[in-house]
């Protein structure tokens, strides 16, 4: 956002959002009302919602502490800064559709990032060493398929998913409980830097500077829901917040995956029962990404459309989403695996046996020819598209 240029809607939105007692959908309410934040905020000011006549909520409206203001000023002024408001056309479409959205996001890192295919990865923040694992391994995976992985930075799974998204050389998406400038917990602020320095993005809903609170968190889940195409929960128990992030993507229309567990371990009694209400149970990231590909494919077509239709896709996708095959196919891993690939569905056993790659390869490099639309899963196994790889 440039900021001299915008700065009397900008203050308006700082306002705003600072305002007690203003939720995202009294905030939401009154700019439908008015067309932009700065009428927003004088309709405000003079009392013109049921919710702007509470006292304390007039009185910040009337005279707001411009010492705040201008320290939120300053921080966005700073690289890599900024608030990303409902009202612009690159506020994320996904997370717009959704029963409850924020209305307006303090991004740290990059906005763009919000844009790319993502897979939330929660669960519990006391995780079991294997529950780790496979917090590590699936994100691993997704993210070397083009996913960005979107978590909560808590300790156990959320940290565990960030850390291998950054590993594997993927982006990731931290949404908190805190302002946008406040890490926690403070152990996970290297984490943070790194996050934002590898393109990802930090994000939140609620004003620079505020701490952690309890009731944050249920509102930082629906967002991490929002944000992203399914969510994937690898542990938690039966009263966890991940159950809650879960119950909140499946309202918003999203896909719910579930890693089954140990009957005698208490954190996989929250997958269990995920399972028995209709989440999807997965033992590997290529069933996940079999089933989110379509979508990725129809996120990247919206952001086309938002960004004025440009004819060419890659010049309108992000990163993550671009389709690469042309690139792919002077690759000659990527040429062997497609001359082991039949237009009847095969194995990956029978295809690492074919093209001598690994199965692990395999997975991965199936998975990103799957989104681009040159490989079919079917039938336990995977087929060539008709046509020649391009």
């Amino acid at each position: 956002m440039d900021i001299p240029a915008n700065r009397a809607r900008l203050e308006a939105w700082l306002v705003l959002l600072r305002a007690p007692g203003l939720g995202p959908a009294t905030l939401r309410e009154l700019l439908a009302e008015t067309g932009d934040a700065p009428r927003a905020l004088a309709l405000a000011r003079r009392g013109g919602h049921e919710r702007t006549r509470d006292a304390a909520c007039r009185d910040w409206l009337r005279a707001p502490d411009a010492t705040l203001i201008e320290a939120d000023l300053a921080w966005l002024a700073q690289p890599r800064h900024a608030l990303l408001a409902c009202d612009e056309a690159d506020f994320p479409a996904l997370l717009d559709d959704t029963s409850t959205p924020p209305a307006a996001l303090f991004v740290a890192g990059a906005c763009d990032a919000l844009w790319y295919p993502q897979l939330a990865i929660v669960g519990s923040r006391s995780a079991t060493q294997g529950g780790l694992a496979t917090a590590v391994a699936f994100a691993r995976a997704l993210a070397a398929a083009g996913f960005a992985i979107t978590s909560g930075l808590a300790e156990g799974i959320d940290g565990a998913a960030h850390a291998a998204t950054l590993d594997a050389g993927g982006t990731t998406i931290a949404v908190l409980g805190t302002g946008a400038d406040v890490v926690y917990p403070a152990r996970h602020r290297d984490l943070a830097a790194r996050i934002v320095a590898r393109g990802g993005a930090l994000v939140s809903e609620f004003p620079l500077g505020t701490p952690p609170h309890p009731t944050h968190f249920p509102r930082r889940n629906r967002i991490i829901a929002g944000l992203a195409l399914g969510t994937l929960v690898v542990e938690a128990g039966l009263r966890s917040g991940s159950l809650l992030t879960a119950r909140q993507a499946a309202e918003a229309g999203r896909e719910v995956f579930a890693i089954p567990g140990s009957i005698h371990n208490p954190l996989s009694r929250g997958c269990h029962q995920l399972i028995r209400t209709g989440a999807r149970l997965v033992e590997t990231a290529e069933e996940i990404g079999a089933e989110l590909a379509p979508l990725a494919q129809r996120l990247g077509a919206s952001l086309r459309e938002r960004l004025g239709g440009l004819e060419e896709p890659s010049a309108a996708l992000p990163a993550p989403c671009r389709l690469g095959t042309a690139a792919r196919a002077d690759d000659p891993d990527y040429a062997r695996l497609y001359a082991a690939l039949d237009h009847d569905a095969l194995g990956i056993d029978t295809l690492a046996e074919r093209s001598g790659l690994p199965v692990a390869a395999l997975s991965s490099m199936l998975l990103m020819l799957e989104l681009e639309g040159e490989v079919v899963a079917e039938r336990g196994g995977y087929a060539r598209r008709a046509g020649p790889l391009r």
